[in-house]
């Protein structure tokens, strides 16, 4: 059995999958701000649900900076440098624990339902914030392990703002005052889709992946903006620069859980593979 750790700002959920791919049971807490309370519920929700049972390996996404279990910085909550690995080792005595950018996971995740293999895939969530994760040839680039595509310094309006203070959708919020669900003027997503355009605009010269994989809660309305969104980066592109296959993610809102078994998945094909 594969746990699976999806840590957002402001919930948290823990789930299982079988080997075959399948998830199973599922159990949902609010995200303490406090990470020593943190650890503790995790601990007391992990143990009472899993300690007895067969536990190969457990997989956590936390939405920040993470080198070598260490938290170095969290976007939505108040963690600077929590060694989340030493202190959650032994979580289930004897299972191994990954602890990895929630980000990444999810484009791990989505990039291994496709039908085929990309050569380079770049996955971005706009939700609260903006992140994104580049996998290559099937697995994570640690390359860019430490990036954070949303903090991309960008002019807009005047003022040098990173990316996801004005594209995300705590930005759209603020700026229309309506949820992205609510959003139906096709004036309105061509104004937003231009906003989103700037940080691609970056990116995609620099990275030029094969395929761009949008999720997180902006992105489960991804056809009221897409064509906006590839009109204006084929308009704004240098003409010898490829514009990338945009597509929605199949899971927008549960991208991060699906890359944590896909994680936990590799980690034990590999261990069977070394024997």
């Amino acid at each position: 059995m594969i746990v699976t750790i999806d840590t957002g700002g402001t919930k948290t959920l823990v789930s299982s999958f079988g080997v075959n791919g399948k998830i199973g049971e599922s159990i949902k807490f609010p995200t303490p701000k406090d990470p020593d309370e943190y650890v503790k519920q995790l601990k007391e929700v992990v143990g009472s649900q899993f300690r007895n049972k067969e536990v190969d390996v457990i997989v956590l996404a936390i939405p920040g900076v993470i080198n070598h279990g260490v938290v170095k910085w969290c976007g939505n909550l108040p963690w600077r440098n929590i060694d989340f690995g030493r202190r959650l080792k032994d979580m289930i005595p004897g299972v191994p624990i990954f602890i990895e950018n929630d980000a990444k996971l999810a484009a791990l995740g989505e990039t291994r339902i496709l039908p085929t293999t990309p050569v380079s895939s770049l996955y971005v969530t706009i939700s609260t914030g903006i992140g994104g994760g580049l996998v290559v040839n099937g697995q994570i680039d640690r390359g860019l392990r430490f990036s954070e595509i949303g903090h991309i310094p960008l002019e807009f309006d005047g003022k040098v703002r990173i990316w996801e203070s004005f594209a995300s959708g705590r930005a759209i919020v603020d700026v229309y005052k309506k949820f992205a669900r609510d959003i139906t003027s096709p004036r309105t997503w061509r104004q937003i889709a231009d906003r989103m355009s700037r940080g691609f605009l970056v990116i995609i010269p620099t990275i030029q992946p094969d395929v761009i994989i949008i999720g997180g809660s902006v992105g489960t309305y991804f056809d009221r903006y897409a064509d906006f969104l590839r009109d204006t980066l084929r308009e704004r592109l240098p003409e010898h620069i490829e514009l990338p296959k945009i597509i929605q993610a199949r899971h927008p809102e549960e991208a991060v859980v699906y890359g944590c078994y896909y994680y936990g998945k590799d980690y034990l094909s590999s261990k069977k593979a070394a024997k």
